[in-house]
């Protein structure tokens, strides 16, 4: 990646500027001189749904930021049976640090945008800076409640429970929107939530049937009650 000095402002790269994910994701830790140096190592690609990202107990190469789109976290079974363990919005950092293979399949829900970097790099920069380390540790912190609030879901809430907690987290969590596109198919939604297609379809039904949701073209659903919607979640 090249950068242009004559059109930075404050020294920070031109394509580090248009990039909304920095400020709250992790660069938003590095000073203009780590920016520059980050940037000239990095790389931005967009990646078609579908498309498997790394694979589980691949070596790790680099790291990523998500800058849009949703990449979805899963491990798998001997048998081929598949679960979902999490899912990943812009600006979240997708990798696992100071780990030489992964231990999670992950894969584009949607189509992804991501800016890459070496991993030998993200690791020698995180040494050095502090902020950095720390922006990490809290995300990975927030991964951790996150996790422990999806253990209370799929172990002790029903089924009609479970739809409605995952439909909630799904607004755009930027805008708080109650209009946005399903991010994942029903499949995965089975996957995610432990519960079969035919049960999670039939669910959507029913809160579309009791007038708390409406569902254009098989995935844009538009939240017509949040306070409903919240209730019916079990929190």
């Amino acid at each position: 990646m090249t950068v242009r000095q004559d059109v930075h402002s404050a020294g920070i790269p031109v394509l580090c500027q248009s990039c909304e994910a920095r400020h709250r994701g992790v660069c938003g830790a590095l000073d203009p001189d780590q920016l520059v140096g980050l940037a000239k190592i990095s790389s931005k690609h967009t990646i078609e749904p579908g498309v498997e990202l790394i694979g589980d107990a691949e070596t790790v190469d680099s790291y990523s930021n998500v800058l849009s789109g949703v990449v979805k976290l899963t491990k798998s079974l001997s048998d081929g049976r598949q679960q979902i363990v999490g899912l990943q919005f812009a600006p979240d950092f997708l990798g696992r640090p100071f780990k030489v293979e992964s231990a999670i399949n992950a894969e584009a829900a949607t189509a992804v945008s991501l800016c890459s970097f070496p991993r030998a790099s993200i690791e020698r920069m995180m040494r050095e800076s502090p902020e950095l380390e720390h922006r990490l540790l809290k995300q990975t912190l927030n991964e951790l409640d996150e996790a422990r609030d999806w253990m209370v879901t799929l172990g002790r809430k029903t089924a009609a429970e479970k739809v409605a907690s995952f439909l909630d987290p799904t607004l755009d969590p930027a805008t708080n929107a109650t209009s946005f596109e399903l991010p994942l198919t029903r499949a995965d939604i089975a996957d995610f939530l432990g519960l079969t297609i035919e049960t999670v379809s039939r669910q959507l039904t029913r809160l579309r049937t009791d007038g708390l949701i409406r569902i254009e073209n098989n995935r844009h659903v538009t939240v017509t009650s949040l306070t409903r919607l919240a209730g019916r979640s079990g929190a």
